[in-house]
């Protein structure tokens, strides 16, 4: 994949008819969402060029929420060594115990794009897209928000052990109107686990969804859901795109 690669929607898909699905189940999968070219080009550039960060939680008082959010490359983690670093994964498991929390690989697209992260990288491209007025006209029109005004984004790579406990996204100032997955591993299996899971008042899982290559997934993240953990026999790393529709300011980072 190459900065002069041009993205775009498959112009077979017809928003009004996701629109409809989204409005009765607050949740809608839509397949094919880009050409197989290209969907076969991002696949190659998560898995073979992205500088990752180990990211998880940390208590910090001082931080919104109560928590920060610890980002680690290979290259932080072998200074810590393998003591220091088993024991902030044991923290985050005894969290995890608690129903709180996450582990998994990520790259931070706004804040790479912001601030110059790997100059000249395709992945500045992608974030370019999700933030155009292409992708989120789309997305106001499937899920009826007008107000939408910007995309978050991150690449996430998910492995073995990897999980995101149950919770809501609002955002500070409820914000976050809409969540978004894209989908980039081809032929994930049910027992592997990483299935975005729907969960109810009762802590039923009312749904679970594969993540399905080259499909765009937008549900209300407002509603409580969790990814389930990867199983330690899974015969792939879960590649994705995810983010939310925000409706706050355009230059508010």
């Amino acid at each position: 994949m190459s900065n002069g690669l041009e993205l775009h929607l498959n112009p077979k898909i017809d928003p009004e008819y996701y629109a409809e699905i989204y409005d009765r189940d607050q949740l809608v999968q839509i397949p094919n969402i880009f050409s197989d070219e290209v969907a076969e080009a991002i696949e190659h550039l998560l898995r073979k060029s992205m500088s990752w960060r180990l990211v998880f939680p940390e208590p910090d008082p001082a931080a919104p929420g109560g928590d920060r959010v610890v980002q680690l490359t290979n290259e932080d983690i072998a200074r810590m060594g393998r003591d220091a670093m088993s024991a902030n994964i044991r923290e985050v498991m005894t969290r995890a115990a608690d129903n709180y929390g996450y582990l998994y690989n990520a790259y931070p697209m706004i804040e790479a794009y912001t601030n110059n992260w790997d100059s000249g990288h395709p992945i500045h491209t992608l974030t370019e897209f999700l933030n155009s007025s292409e992708f989120l006209d789309f997305g106001r029109r499937v899920i009826g928000a007008e107000s939408i005004t910007k995309a978050d984004a991150q690449a996430t790579l998910y492995a073995r052990g990897h999980f995101l406990t149950r919770h809501v996204d609002t955002g500070f100032e409820n914000e976050r109107q809409c969540a978004y997955t894209f989908g980039f591993t081809q032929n994930w299996q049910t027992d592997w686990g990483g299935l975005l899971m729907m969960i109810d008042d009762n802590f039923d899982v009312t749904r679970a969804f594969l993540p399905r290559f080259n499909t765009l997934s937008l549900f209300d993240g407002r509603a409580m859901h969790a990814v389930s953990p990867v199983s330690p026999f899974a015969g792939d790393a879960r590649f994705q795109i995810t983010g939310w529709l925000r409706n706050d300011p355009p230059n508010n980072p």
